[in-house]
């Protein structure tokens, strides 16, 4: 049971709750949604589920199945090489602003981000795949948030929420497809050396080797199918 705070938008705390239940892969790529199974998991009418599925839609987290309903989107390898193509644009954009405006305060929080990564995955030999994908993302946001440009932030949110639902597509199938130790490590001290062509060259082979990974996975799933 998912607590909702009825101190808030009731329409906006579903939403929240229905996008982190499919972020985090609770509801599995191709999973069918269904009103009744949430509305009471959640314990509010199916009028907010439903309006959050519409919202979800349109961000292309969901889709329309043509027996009705919807399901969770599953993406294509098609998908995946073309929102990496768009990550490898605007990541480089990202880097090279967060050299020049990112703030101590910031700095030290992506060190701190770098570290937990490392740490967990020395923790024990079985990788905890969510937790990785959490600092995953955590870095890279923190980064384009540290660019100060609002449009960038913007652009790339919606990147990672489709990039979220890709990695917890394959990380299921193989937790090592989920490499950052060394590749944030790396993008991290040309940051913070205030070193633009060193950053994006650093974060450019980060997510063109995390796209060959997350390729040769795709693959090894759609030919098991």
């Amino acid at each position: 049971m998912i607590a909702i705070q009825r101190s808030q938008s009731l329409r906006e705390q579903v939403y929240q709750a229905l996008r982190k239940i499919i972020l985090s892969g609770d509801l599995a790529s191709g999973d069918r949604i269904v009103e009744t199974k949430l509305a009471k998991r959640l314990n509010v009418s199916r009028t907010p589920i439903r309006e959050a599925i519409g919202q979800l839609h349109r961000e292309k987290l969901v889709v329309s199945h043509p027996n009705g309903g919807f399901r969770v989107t599953t993406l294509s390898l098609q998908d995946a090489m073309q929102l990496y193509d768009c990550r490898i644009a605007l990541e480089q954009l990202s880097v090279a602003s967060a050299c020049e405006l990112i703030t101590p305060q910031q700095l030290e929080q992506l060190e701190k981000l770098v570290l937990l990564a490392e740490a967990t995955e020395s923790e024990s030999k079985q990788t905890d795949s969510q937790k990785l994908l959490d600092l995953d993302c955590q870095f890279h946001y923190l980064i384009a948030e540290s660019s100060a440009n609002q449009w960038l932030l913007a652009l790339l949110k919606q990147i990672f929420d489709k990039m979220a639902l890709l990695r917890v597509q394959t990380t299921k199938h193989n937790p090592q497809v989920l490499e950052i130790r060394l590749e944030h490590r790396q993008v991290y001290e040309a940051i913070a050396e205030r070193n633009v062509e060193l950053a994006q060259k650093m974060v450019k082979e980060h997510l063109i080797a995390s796209k060959a990974r997350v390729a040769r996975e795709l693959k090894i799933i759609n030919n098991s199918k």
